[in-house]
């Protein structure tokens, strides 16, 4: 939301006094600079209009974090929502946190974490009964190149199974389990958010 609102700030002081100043001598374009005073105030307005939307979400996904008590109100959640509450976790712990909205709850890269220029790939697996398979921690590791990341997450509600994790060590791959994700919630809201992560090999 405040890249919303800087830039509607930053094209209103262009719009309003900077365009005005402009000298052009070709007789046709010569009106321009007298456009700017006219449109800034509406295309600042045009830039502001994602601010609210954008406030809106912000708070809504800092409330669903904070209400979190355990693993099983995790496990309530919707994909959707299981998504967005580890984007807020690690956005609290200073990541960039990029969100994919093409994403479903089937798989592929969902969240994109950068921080001092490191970038990671995570996928959230919101499976309330099945363990997840080595086959979807391999195809995570084959993205971890295609996409020149430094690692990648895989987070789910529940357990991997043994094989997954055999697969995953000595490889750039965080395997993050039900139980240790809830001690991770529970971590940044304690701590406000004064928590590195996970280590990746």
């Amino acid at each position: 939301w405040w890249v919303s609102v800087a830039a509607a700030c930053i094209t209103y002081g262009v719009l309003q006094f900077i365009v005005p100043t402009i000298h052009i001598n070709n007789p046709i374009l010569v009106g321009i600079p007298k456009l700017g005073p006219m449109f800034a105030p509406w295309v600042a307005l045009l830039l502001l209009l994602p601010a609210p939307v954008s406030l809106f979400n912000s708070i809504r996904k800092k409330k669903l974090l904070d209400k979190q008590k355990d693993i099983e109100s995790i496990r309530v959640l919707s994909w959707k929502q299981f998504e967005e509450l580890v984007g807020e976790a690690y956005r609290r712990q200073g990541y960039t946190v990029l969100e994919n909205e093409g994403a479903g709850p089937d798989g592929g890269v969902d969240l994109w974490l950068c921080k001092d220029g490191t970038r990671y790939l995570v996928q959230c697996k919101q499976w309330k009964t099945l363990k997840v398979s080595v086959k979807v921690v391999r195809e995570m590791y084959g993205l971890v190149a295609a996409h020149q990341a430094a690692g990648a997450i895989i987070i789910c509600s529940g357990m991997f199974t043994q094989e997954a994790k055999t697969f995953a060590r000595n490889k750039p791959l965080d395997l993050v389990e039900g139980q240790q994700l809830a001690a991770m919630i529970e971590s940044v809201r304690k701590s406000g958010g004064q928590q590195t992560l996970q280590s990746i090999q």
